[in-house]
């Protein structure tokens, strides 16, 4: 087999409703969809999501990085199986500009890209060998340990910045829904934090869903302790980037003393990041998000060394993900164990368009099957990615 074509789209996907959290507010999101063809016919589909305040990346720096990385030399051997096929995308290099600064010393910028290139060719190769895009799990050493073949999976929901109306009502369809773990927004201008969680708590109890908060970056090391009591009697499960990624070495002092377990997540976006997070001490779990964290490989790689180091890890998801992502999630959470909190497969929630013909949103409880077609086992609706394309270049 060899890659014949790769196309990038830049797609402006309109959500349902506005979502905000202590960082950011977006009403819509600016994502790269990328589109590969093999020889033999088969095409595969990938996706990405470039977000500034995680790993530097815009849109228009990625679009930039497409072209000057010279992926038609990269991507033009010849490979025989989905084995081979790993290796041509890990070896991979995008030609990163200096606007990337501390993020390209991380390791993460254009990860966003390397997660939408990827899952275009495996999802390809995939269908051209009948299987699944779990079995990468079965091909990738370093995931063996982690690697657990699942039938199904169950989702957590989430609670974002709102007003206390909105919240009552979402606490309510959260309940009714039956989910059985949900994330709350924390640290937002406005919002009493205790008493939200005590609202929320009313009708979440403690007896049937698991509660935890996402501070994203709201706090400072010397302010958290005094933010997190007032929460701490809620029974809160942990708390996720709780200060900027500047001050996140100043965790580990904190770590263990706070009551509850720390979660990264702006601060874990590669394997340079979850090095230094498990050699500094400065967390319990890991957020892996498979567009920041630069695809499914390197995602796969961050759980295995979270297990090793005695660490819990979650898979989260990124606000505007359609269904070519949350497709891959799924993907991964069925093959990898031990996932705490899973986020994701809000499709039909959340975005007006999902791109996929299969709506694969969770279902009651919040529970999801397995995808076991070949590939991503999701066919993209191509006239809803053309309504919505921004711009098209051609990459090979």
């Amino acid at each position: 087999m060899r890659l014949t074509r790769l196309s990038a789209y830049h797609v402006r996907i309109p959500l349902k409703h506005k979502v905000r959290h202590a960082s950011h507010a977006r009403e819509d999101s600016d994502s790269l969809i990328v589109r590969c063809e093999l020889d033999n016919g088969v095409v595969g589909w990938g996706e990405g999501l470039p977000r500034p305040y995680v790993t530097g990346e815009t849109i228009d720096n990625v679009w930039t990085l497409l072209a000057d990385s010279d992926l038609a030399r990269q991507m033009n051997d010849p490979f025989g199986n989905l084995s081979q096929a790993i290796s041509l995308v890990d070896q991979i290099k995008l030609r990163v500009s200096d606007c990337a600064g501390l993020f390209a010393d991380r390791g993460c910028f254009g990860n966003s890209a390397r997660c939408a290139i990827e899952l275009s060719l495996l999802d390809a190769v995939g269908r051209s060998e009948g299987v699944p895009l779990s079995r990468v799990a079965e091909l990738l050493p370093e995931a063996f340990a982690i690697r657990e073949p699942q039938t199904h999976v169950r989702y957590s929901a989430a609670i974002t910045a709102m007003s206390p109306w909105a919240t009552t009502v979402r606490a309510w369809k959260i309940w009714l829904y039956g989910f059985h773990q949900c994330k709350v927004k924390t640290g937002v201008d406005g919002v009493e934090d205790a008493e939200l969680l005590r609202n929320i708590r009313k009708i979440l109890p403690t007896s049937r869903v698991d509660l935890r908060i996402d501070a994203n970056e709201a706090w400072t090391c010397d302010n958290l302790e005094s933010k997190l009591a007032p929460l701490l009697p809620f029974e809160i499960t942990s708390v996720e980037q709780p200060v900027p990624h500047a001050a996140v070495e100043g965790l580990a002092r904190l770590r263990g003393r706070i009551g509850v377990p720390l979660m990264l997540d702006e601060s874990l976006c590669s394997l340079t990041d979850a090095n230094r997070a498990i050699e500094s001490g400065t967390c319990d779990l890991f957020n892996i998000r498979l567009s920041k964290c630069g695809g499914f490989l390197n995602s796969l790689r961050q759980a295995a060394l979270a297990h090793r180091a005695g660490l819990g890890y979650q898979l989260g998801c990124q606000v505007g993900e359609t269904g070519i992502l949350s497709a891959a999630g799924r993907h991964f959470a069925c093959s990898v164990a031990n996932i705490r909190y899973l986020e994701g497969s809000y499709d039909r929630h959340l975005v007006r368009e999902r791109l996929t013909v299969q709506d694969i949103t969770f279902g009651r409880r919040g529970v999801a099957p397995a995808i076991s077609g070949p590939g991503l086992g999701v066919d993209v609706d191509e006239v809803a990615l053309h309504r919505i394309t921004v711009r098209e270049q051609r990459l090979l």
